[in-house]
């Protein structure tokens, strides 16, 4: 499976699209995400159908702020132990390193962090949201819900941000400026290089008053031996390696092994040691990439077939079937809800 994120960050999603007139189940289906992964804190789902479903439900029931409605279901506790840890914190710079260093538990492709005020003010850092998208496409709806729910927890967890500067957006617009300002209560800047909201420096000294040194540490050990950073993975590695270079060359074991300043079968070993292997890693690249070019694009599906790595598109058809059940023109309608 590529990259995933964990099934609770729809949690709200179904009672939010029964009240707008939909049907949560029709929406699941569509982008083939199991019922159960959100009935569970441990299921996960692939986050490319998670965000595209998020935009396909903003766009089918005219709901442009879809992401940031679903923001106010939701609270910290969609991040299970990351949550204990970070509420146990003593102070906001605590509670910012411990999200930042265990981010990858809720999904790889997701980080925060503080980072010096991209509009230069030394009284001011910000506090960044990003998606890796060599692991996944953007998703203005999924960087919405993403930001608004780290909005809505640093209130919660401090008592308001009065010391917020103004909010950054990737994109542009998706609702009446006013909404934005309305859900955030600062002013709100588009179509900027990193999702961010900027505060006054001294925000990260603030106390928490229920913070707990043990409660933090018992769960900041049970993270550290549970979870394993995805950087540290030879997987890892091999996956980027694969999709930077599916393509627009041969995918073989030996030119990544080479990549990797290793043996080919070394690699496989270290493949080997955590569960997985060089071709089921292709798959997934192969799979990750067909949907993300099917759904968020509307190029000839001879073509999806060669950016996927597949040389003929009857190939790319029957991988298809394989993957979701359905050919890949059947797989872009009902993304687009026109099956």
């Amino acid at each position: 499976m590529g990259a995933v994120i964990r099934g609770t960050s729809l949690r709200g999603f179904a009672s939010l699209v029964e009240e707008l007139g939909g049907d949560p189940g029709s929406f699941l289906q569509r982008f083939s995400i199991p019922p159960e992964a959100l009935a569970s804190d441990e299921g996960l789902v692939q986050i490319t159908s998670h965000d595209l479903m998020l935009d396909a439900a903003a766009r089918d029931l005219h709901c442009p702020d879809f992401g940031l409605r679903l923001a106010l279901r939701q609270d910290l506790s969609i991040l299970g132990r990351l949550a204990l840890a970070i509420q146990a914190s003593s102070t906001v710079a605590e509670a910012l390193e411990c999200a930042s260093r265990f981010m990858f538990v809720h999904s790889p492709a997701l980080s925060v962090a503080v980072e010096p005020d991209p509009r230069g003010r030394r009284d001011v850092v910000a506090l960044t949201y990003r998606k890796d998208l060599r692991e996944s496409p953007y998703s203005p709806q999924a960087m919405e819900l993403g930001l608004g729910l780290f909005h809505q927890t640093a209130v919660a967890l401090v008592g308001g941000l009065t010391g917020l500067r103004s909010v950054e957006l990737p994109h542009g617009p998706l609702s009446p400026v006013s909404r934005y300002t309305e859900f955030f209560g600062a002013d709100v800047k588009f179509q900027c290089p990193t999702a961010a909201l900027r505060v006054q420096r001294s925000l990260l000294d603030e106390e928490f008053l229920e913070s707990d040194a043990t409660i933090r540490r018992l769960a900041v050990d049970y993270l550290a031996r549970h979870h394993t950073d995805p950087e540290r993975r030879i997987s890892t590695q091999v996956r980027r390696a694969l999709t930077e270079s599916v393509g627009t060359s041969t995918p073989a074991i030996r030119h990544v092994a080479e990549l990797l300043a290793m043996h080919p079968r070394t690699l496989q070993r270290r493949l080997a040691a955590e569960s997985t292997g060089f071709e089921e890693i292709l798959e997934d690249v192969r799979r990750d990439l067909a949907l993300r070019y099917i759904t968020t694009s509307d190029l000839p599906m001879g073509q999806v077939a060669a950016m996927a790595g597949f040389a003929y598109q009857s190939a790319l058809s029957h991988a298809a079937r394989r993957w979701w059940g359905i050919s890949p023109s059947e797989v872009r309608a009902r993304a687009r809800g026109t099956s």
